[in-house]
Parts: C-alpha cells; sequence; structure tokens
C-alpha cells in the first residue's frame, strides 16, 4: 500500500491508522480528519476492494466527508471513517469484529463507529460488547432514538429531493415528478417508499436486479437495469449506491434536470461539480442531503453517555433543517456561479476551521 499522505484525497488527515490482527484476520483502517469539532464520527463499511490503495482512497474520502456532513448537519462531532477490507468469500466473523471494537477502543474516544455498508445493527452489537464508542445501538424503548439509521437517511434525502424539484423546477409537490433511482437497499428503499406515498413516479435499478423489480412492482413503479438508469429521461437521478459515478462519461450521461442522493463522494473528482454546473443540473451535495443518518446516531450516542433519553422526534427535527440548508447552498451558488459543491465545502471548511 502506498503511503497514504502521498494518495491525491489526502487532506491532512489528523490520523489514519492501519489495524491489521493477525488472529482474527482483520485488516481495517481507521482515519480521522478532523476532531476541530469534537470527536471523529462516522459508520464503518465493510467491502471487498480489488487493490488495497482502493481502500485507502476509500477511507480518506468517506472520512473528509464526514467532516464535512457533520459540520454542515450542526453536529458536536468530528469526521472520521472506517473500512474493514473483506477476503474475496466477504466471510465476517465474530472475532474480527471483537479485534475491531478492541482497536477502536484502544483509540480512547477519538473514534466513534456506526453502521456503513456490509455492516449491520447487529455487528453494532458485537461491537459494542467490547467499547462504548459505536452507536446505531438498537433502542429499547419505543420512540426512541437507535438502531439502523437508512430509514433517517431517507427521510433527510427525500426532503432534499422535494426542496430540489421545488427550486429547480418550481413545483411544491412530488405528484407525478419522475425519479430515477440507483439502488433499493436501505436508503434508496426508503427514498422510493416516501416517493411514492407522495405521489412520484418512480424508475428503480439496482446491483440485486430482482429487489429492483419486487419493489417496483410494489410501489407502481418500473425497474431498468443498473447499468442504464443513468441514461433513463427523468426529472431528478438519485444515486443511492456507491460513489465515484459521477466522472467524465457519468456527468455526460446524465439525463435529467437535478441530481439528489445519498451515496457518498458522488463525484469523481472535484471539477465534476462544476461540469453538472455547466449543464444546466442542479447538484445537491451529497454529505448535505444524506445527514439523516448520522444525525440520528450522533444524538443517540450523546444522549447514552449523558445518560438522557433521545427521542426520536428531537432527530426528525434537526434532519428536517436539511432543505433549508440546501435553499442556502443552492442560493448563493446561483448568486456567484460557483457550484453547488465548492460552495457547501467553502461553508463546511469555515466550521472546521480550515
Amino acid at each position: 500500500m502506498a503511503a497514504f499522505w502521498a494518495e491525491p484525497d489526502f487532506d491532512e488527515h489528523e490520523l489514519v491508522q492501519l489495524v491489521h490482527d493477525r488472529a482474527s484476520g482483520l485488516t481495517a483502517i481507521i482515519a480521522i480528519h478532523s476532531s476541530h469539532l469534537g470527536p471523529g464520527a462516522g459508520g464503518t463499511r465493510f467491502w471487498h476492494y480489488a487493490e488495497p490503495h482502493l481502500a485507502m482512497r476509500d477511507a480518506l474520502r468517506l472520512s473528509r466527508g464526514m467532516s464535512y456532513k457533520n459540520a454542515m448537519a450542526g453536529l458536536p462531532v468530528g469526521g472520521g471513517k472506517a473500512v474493514i477490507l473483506a477476503g474475496p468469500d466477504r466471510e465476517k466473523t465474530p472475532e474480527m469484529l471483537a479485534a475491531f471494537g478492541d482497536a477502536i477502543d484502544a483509540m480512547g474516544g477519538r473514534y466513534i463507529t456506526a453502521e456503513d455498508v456490509g455492516m449491520t445493527e447487529a455487528d453494532m452489537v458485537a461491537i459494542a460488547k467490547r467499547t462504548p464508542h459505536v452507536s446505531g445501538l438498537p433502542s429499547q424503548d419505543a420512540g426512541m432514538a437507535g438502531g439502523d439509521p437508512g430509514p433517517f437517511t431517507a427521510r433527510g434525502i427525500a426532503m432534499g429531493i422535494k426542496a430540489a424539484v421545488a427550486h429547480k423546477l418550481g413545483r411544491d409537490s412530488m405528484e407525478g415528478v419522475h425519479v430515477a433511482i440507483q439502488g433499493t437497499g436501505s436508503v434508496g428503499g426508503g427514498v422510493a417508499r416516501i416517493l411514492a406515498a407522495e405521489g412520484a413516479r418512480l424508475t428503480l435499478a439496482d446491483i440485486d436486479e430482482a429487489r429492483a423489480s419486487a419493489m417496483a412492482a410494489e410501489l407502481g413503479g418500473t425497474s431498468v437495469a443498473p447499468t442504464t438508469v443513468m441514461d433513463v429521461a427523468c426529472d431528478v437521478f438519485s444515486p443511492n449506491a456507491l460513489g465515484a459515478i459521477l466522472d467524465d462519461e457519468g456527468v455526460a450521461r446524465i439525463n435529467a434536470p437535478i441530481v439528489a442522493g445519498g451515496a457518498n463522494n458522488q463525484l469523481a473528482r472535484t471539477e465534476h461539480g462544476a461540469k453538472l454546473a455547466e449543464r444546466g443540473i442542479l447538484y445537491a451535495p451529497d454529505y448535505v442531503i444524506n445527514g439523516g443518518g448520522i444525525i440520528a446516531v450522533t444524538l443517540e450516542y450523546l444522549a447514552r453517555r449523558s445518560g438522557t433519553p433521545c427521542d426520536v422526534s428531537e432527530v426528525h427535527a434537526k434532519i428536517d433543517e436539511i432543505p433549508r440548508r440546501l435553499e442556502a447552498i443552492w442560493q448563493e451558488a446561483d448568486a456567484t456561479g460557483i457550484s453547488p459543491d465548492r460552495v457547501a465545502d467553502a461553508m463546511a471548511q469555515r466550521i472546521i476551521g480550515r
């Protein structure tokens, strides 16, 4: 693995730690981008990477994104992220989770984790047996925050899509608005259900084509192959799978006036935000629109540490601020001619003292 500081996505990260536990077979990277606002907070991703440098790139990009996301969400935490390098068989053992929990605990609270792609609520419970610095744990009381952050993320994204439709298309209802959703898992599927209930017309795609097809049948939409969803003529393209899809080719393929979805790091490189703007496409910066999950797990964690309950209504109230933040970004972008991603980055950098 090349020196991480030579990676193009290294951005004066405060800590990049390689964890290897021979007994369990665990190999992981924990990255903290900024602790200006508090301990680094961000989920753990369990993924098989074709090359180790791709895992490092993910850890660096995702942790920086968490710094910006947490800052823009008004949370008292910094940005961190972890990736566990899965083998080709994607086997995840209790021993690996225990070793990972021990590694987090050894950091003494500098990093707080939660679930991300490839990790589950049950995995968080297992990790919590080794460290208190974990969130996204199931709630024991009805109406209290806790558990899978996916539905909270989906709520914020759906609200952000509605704000984008109002800003770009001048429509105050989702009735008949055509949304093409890439990814129908916990987040994308949640977005689809919310928008379908409000009358949106859906086109769905997922690498699990059977899942996308079944959801389309359930919600009265249509499904397409995952390789063609970016070409669909629609009002909103909503990426909710893995990131870096908006490269030169991806930007050219978009056939919608709005891109608004929950995938992290949608822009392959910083220049691709400007390329979207040049095409007249309104972009919802990913780390702003998808902040619902980290809002939920952070409020849950802080409440548990203080010994006070966190009602779901408190989480919803903070998520409901996402459209206002997006509108402020778009208004500044309209006034200055600077692309929304650059406007959001500058706002976030000011908040974290950079």
